[in-house]
């Protein structure tokens, strides 16, 4: 999942404000060293279990069917169910290129709180840059997922990334805050396809 932020590491802890808050999605900003970037968190409830977000979330070939923007998005390696690479490409209007990246995702859950944690940056090189797109090197972006009772998490996903280039502030707030909005009201019908109910993960407990 991915937006148009800034991120400058002196100022990680800047406190979060609320930006947005629509149907239980709360959007929350901090400046980075471009006053015209933030770093975004979004917060949401959802009736899943941890294996049914994480699945939905790890279902890379369909995260174009609910995260804002996304063109594309091609598995490059599964090294395991809980670790694996892929490119993506961001569909970024004009007057601006589209950009992609690289991600390589992992996951570990917390044997007391059963807390999961996905850790997803950006990494460079398995796939050459494209011509009149623009790669994205470096980002920091991770979900949390708290189981909270039967069937219901919270959601937490943050972003820290740099999206190279001029993008204009228009396009900024355009993706930092109906981007988190419409991207967690569409993974909250998304994950409740009944492959995600149905999917387990031997390494994760429910």
């Amino acid at each position: 999942m991915f937006f148009f932020l800034g991120f400058n590491p002196s100022l990680a802890q800047e406190s979060w404000k609320l930006s947005a808050q629509h149907e239980g999605i709360d959007v929350y900003t901090r400046p980075a060293s471009n006053p015209k970037l933030k770093a975004i968190r979004v917060v949401c409830n959802m009736q899943a279990t941890n294996s049914q977000l994480l699945a939905a979330i790890m279902d890379i070939e369909t995260c174009s069917e609910w995260v804002y923007h996304s063109k594309k998005n091609i598995m490059i390696k599964q090294i395991s169910p809980l670790d694996l690479i892929y490119y993506s490409e961001l569909d970024v209007p004009w007057p601006c290129e589209n950009r992609d990246f690289v991600v390589h995702i992992q996951v570990q859950q917390h044997p007391q709180t059963k807390v999961i944690t996905v850790n997803s940056p950006c990494i460079p090189g398995y796939v050459p840059e494209k011509d009149k797109i623009v790669r994205i090197p470096h980002s920091v972006g991770n979900w949390t997922i708290t189981p909270l009772g039967k069937n219901q998490v919270r959601a937490e996903y943050v972003l820290e990334v740099d999206p190279m280039g001029t993008i204009p502030a228009w396009l900024i707030n355009l993706f930092a805050t109906k981007g988190p909005l419409e991207t967690f009201r569409n993974l909250k019908v998304h994950v409740q396809k009944d492959k995600y109910k149905n999917t387990h993960y031997p390494q994760i407990a429910d």
